[in-house]
């Protein structure tokens, strides 16, 4: 189906035959909920919540799509927001998160999925990655559809990274929760060993591909050894650091990772906490 777009910022694409990913984004905190669904089944699940879910409940509803599971990436607010009353809406199907994630949830999680475990739901096949740094019980979604031709299960998947890697940036480690700069780090490139035609579906703005950010991200540059980093003196909380990376961020701003001078603590921030020019 054509690209459409709401108030809410409904985006819907059909990214190839075998599966459907339609995408809503909050106006506010740009962040994205996900319907993904195995088009000959009629059996689908969504990813997080961001509470504008209503584009994806009407095309649930309109296409008679059983939502067969309700998976979490992450339990920070702007990505479960509105899924209490989706579930409801939809007969209360069971959630999924990783068990650090379960634990942080306010509703009961029936299944809970470690690093590489799968889940079969319908016509997909659901590899859970576990992806810290941002949060220590952060997921990310790897989806194939259960296809019985060779080639339909050679097509570029679809993986769900929510906040690690976006478009062009990554995810910050110091919000609530946050495992650190190490793992984020790990979470990312390990990322990166998937083939680059796999298509990357943020959980903040537009999507982009494993071979994109391989060769575009400032920061997967930076580690993979191709660019240096920068020893500007900046201010982060009040706290004397050398600016490592500045770089774009999603909302338009920018990323920062830092060293702190006071204990070597290394993080990536917003770019809006860093204090630049420091003499």
């Amino acid at each position: 189906m054509p690209a459409q777009a709401s108030a809410a910022g409904w985006i819907g694409d059909t990214l190839r035959e075998l599966v459907i990913v339609e995408r809503t984004e909050n106006p506010i905190w740009l962040s994205n909920a996900y319907l993904v669904a195995d088009e000959a089944s009629g059996t689908g699940v969504l990813i997080d919540g961001n509470d504008e879910l209503g584009p994806l409940l009407e095309r649930i509803e309109r296409d008679a799509i059983e939502i067969a599971h309700v998976l979490v990436t992450h339990p920070h607010g702007d990505h479960v927001a509105g899924l209490a009353e989706a579930r409801a809406q939809l007969g209360d199907p069971p959630l999924v998160a990783h068990p650090e994630c379960a634990a942080e949830l306010p509703d009961e999680v029936a299944v809970t999925l470690a690093d590489g475990e799968t889940l079969d739901t319908g016509g997909l096949e659901i590899e859970a990655i576990h992806t810290p740094g941002h949060a220590a019980g952060h997921l990310a979604f790897l989806v194939r559809a259960a296809a019985p031709d060779a080639a339909d299960r050679e097509a570029p998947a679809d993986l769900f990274t929510a906040d690690v890697l976006f478009k062009g940036t990554v995810g910050g480690t110091m919000a609530p929760g946050g495992s650190g700069f190490a793992d984020l780090k790990a979470s990312v490139m390990r990322l990166m060993e998937l083939p680059p035609a796999t298509r990357v579906h943020p959980g903040h703005r537009e999507p982009t591909t494993i071979g994109e950010e391989w060769e575009r991200n400032p920061f997967v540059r930076v580690w993979r050894g191709l660019e240096e980093t920068g020893d500007e003196r900046v201010t982060v909380w009040d706290r004397p650091a050398t600016l490592k990376l500045w770089a774009p961020d999603y909302d338009g701003g920018n990323k920062a990772w830092i060293v702190f001078d006071d204990d070597g603590l290394e993080a990536i921030v917003g770019g809006s906490q860093v204090i630049r020019n420091q003499a």
